[in-house]
């Protein structure tokens, strides 16, 4: 084995007389392409090595994975010069994860790791008892696969780690979009996931993400305390997620809409495993051609509850994004009784809250009603935002009694 890089061995990376140094020196972990000198040398940093990030004067920020096809061309990994990044690092890193989701939740089923927040940039694992799901995001994070799977299974005593490649970031890292199995084997079922008194079937092979949206589970559980004796109507469901949190509060009915059969399918088995499926039902099609349907038949819930995929998931989707929450809110309005709950979320983290608030508000005002806010969310503490990255802090979850 070769020993580890010294400090003296590792490339260097200087930014630029205008960029802010004091940002990275409080905590900021991003450093975009145009606030870095790069000459010559600094153009042979190959994507996912480390280098040493200076300042204009050349005094030592922080030790940064490099990617240079990124617009996000290094995150700062450490700012204590004298740490290597190596398997150890990551166990450390790792456990700092594992002992903070310890004291939030008695049982293993969590988001493990995420992002920056939690000192790993770009690495997303979600746990699943003894299967993990492993995002690699991040160039470093992909170069060093294998040492972050030999690090999760020593940490958490993992049997099965599996390699998630969807999602846009990766492209926009330059990496692939191959998943895989890196320890143990791959499910040949979904697993049952217990969130809130609800039984959730995650497919970590095929499914959404890595399976299960886990971010929601304080907002499911907001909802399931307003669903005694409840009618609910739970749009863009997913594998469920509303819907069955309400049934576990004792809602009369749950209706799920989704686009995806196979996520509604998997939304069944997990009411027929809470022994709730004869308050279940599912409703297969695009959400705003079900919401103006069930507008025309004179549909009324007592619960609405709209999580949509991320409309905005850029600055130049920005606008649209926001007609697009308007339009849902707009639509599921008129299916609220009066007096009753309507929730609408948003996981775009280029609309911010009071854009999407204003959106929400316009939605609903143009569809003849008005609002109180009652409730105002954001994921759950599995998802901690870095304060120095907004985009940390991406997902809303509003609930108006109409």
């Amino acid at each position: 084995m070769k020993p580890p890089l010294s400090l003296s061995d590792l490339p260097v990376l200087r930014l630029k007389p205008k960029a802010n140094a004091r940002a990275i020196r409080h905590g900021a972990p991003w450093v975009y392409q145009n606030e870095l000198v790069l000459d010559r040398r600094a153009k042979k940093i190959a994507p996912g090595s480390i280098a040493v990030l200076e300042d204009a004067e050349r005094q030592p920020l922080a030790l940064v994975a490099v990617n240079l096809g990124s617009q996000i061309s290094a995150r700062v990994l450490d700012r204590d010069l004298t740490q290597v990044i190596d398997h150890e690092w990551l166990c450390a890193r790792l456990r700092r994860a594992v002992s903070l989701r310890d004291r939030l939740f008695d049982a293993p089923y969590y988001r493990l790791v995420h992002a920056e927040a939690d000192g790993l940039p770009g690495v997303i694992i979600d746990r699943f008892g003894d299967t993990c799901a492993l995002q690699p995001n991040a160039a470093w994070a992909d170069a060093r696969i294998e040492m972050l799977a030999d690090a999760l299974c020593e940490v958490t005593g993992a049997a099965h780690v599996l390699k998630n490649a969807g999602g846009r970031t990766r492209g926009l890292e330059g990496l692939d979009d191959v998943s895989g199995v890196l320890r143990g084997q791959a499910p040949d079922a979904p697993l049952p996931v217990p969130m809130n008194g609800a039984t959730y079937m995650a497919d970590l092979v095929s499914g959404q993400k890595t399976g299960l949206f886990f971010d929601q589970r304080p907002n499911h559980a907001f909802a399931r305390s307003l669903s005694e004796g409840a009618r609910v109507l739970d749009v863009f469901s997913h594998v469920g997620g509303f819907a069955l949190a309400s049934l576990a509060g004792g809602a009369t009915s749950a209706l799920s809409v989704d686009a995806s059969a196979a996520a509604l399918a998997l939304a069944e088995e997990g009411a027929e495993r809470m022994g709730a499926r004869d308050r279940f039902s599912t409703r297969t099609g695009d959400a705003f051609d079900v919401l103006a349907a069930l507008n025309a038949e004179g549909a009324r819930f007592d619960v609405v509850i709209c999580d949509p995929p991320a409309f905005a998931p850029s600055k130049q989707a920005r606008d649209a994004g926001l007609r697009a929450y308007e339009r849902i809110a707009r639509l599921a309005a008129p299916l609220v009784e009066e007096g009753g709950i309507l929730g609408l979320c948003s996981c775009s983290h280029a609309a911010d809250l009071p854009a999407f608030r204003g959106a929400c508000i316009r939605g609903i005002g143009r569809a003849g009603r008005t609002g109180k806010l009652i409730h105002q969310g954001g994921a759950g503490p599995d998802h901690p935002q870095l304060p120095q990255l907004p985009e940390s802090g991406y997902l809303k979850s509003l609930f108006f009694a109409l």
